[in-house]
């Protein structure tokens, strides 16, 4: 996959960003609700910067039954996928896919061009995984070839294991709570997040990842 070009021999270096969402039984009604509601306000804040017009590419990565993805796309041409939920948390095959989309989406550095910048990752789960995801988690740690630049993992409720996620990253984020503003809120701190990166990665040296990210909203415990 290409980046863009702007009429001249140089690809706009591109930021992957990729989301992962649970949309399992448990996130029926109300949950699923608030998530679809929270992507579309991704989407509108993103299109209205011109740093994350110019180089966020999107891909979403849904898990229940299974995992499915969204290719990863340019803002411009990007559309909210609709998300309806049902069945168990396929959790480890969300990381599988996710090892796959970085393998085949990522354009590494070569002699004669930059490649893209290090891809961020937000996960959103509120159950524990009912397939094996331990395996997953510690190829995803392990990559040699595009590796993340950042994962975030949200928890939300009394259900999340918690601890699975530590195992998944170091970056873990709570939601006690879970209420439609609460979900809204993530969501526009997503969308601050992603803004920072696409200002900051220009700056950044070779094989730096972004460190410095927004405080999340009060609803959020950072763990």
């Amino acid at each position: 996959m290409n980046g863009l070009n702007f009429g001249d021999n140089t690809p706009t270096r591109r930021l992957p960003v990729y989301l992962l969402l649970d949309t399992s039984g448990s996130m029926a009604g109300a949950p699923i609700v608030a998530v679809n509601n929270g992507v579309g306000l991704l989407y509108r804040e993103l299109m209205n910067n011109p740093n994350a017009l110019e180089t966020v590419w999107i891909s979403v990565i849904t898990f229940a039954q299974d995992a499915k993805r969204t290719p990863l796309t340019d803002l411009s041409t990007f559309t909210p996928p609709v998300l309806t939920a049902g069945g168990p948390t396929a959790l480890g095959a969300a990381l599988r896919e996710l090892g796959r989309a970085l393998d085949s989406d990522v354009i590494a550095n070569s002699p004669d061009r930059k490649g893209d910048y290090k891809p961020l990752a937000f996960l959103l789960t509120d159950g524990a995984p009912t397939d094996e995801w331990r395996s997953a988690a510690q190829e995803l740690k392990q990559r040699a070839k595009a590796p993340l630049g950042t994962f975030v993992a949200l928890g939300c409720g009394d259900e999340v294991k918690v601890d699975v996620l530590k195992e998944i990253t170091d970056q873990v984020l709570l939601m006690r709570d879970v209420q439609a503003d609460s979900l809204q809120e993530f969501f526009r701190w997503v969308s601050a997040s992603v803004k920072q990166a696409s200002i900051a990665a220009p700056r950044l040296g070779s094989g730096e990842s972004l460190t410095a990210m927004p405080p999340p909203p009060p609803s959020i415990e950072v763990l």
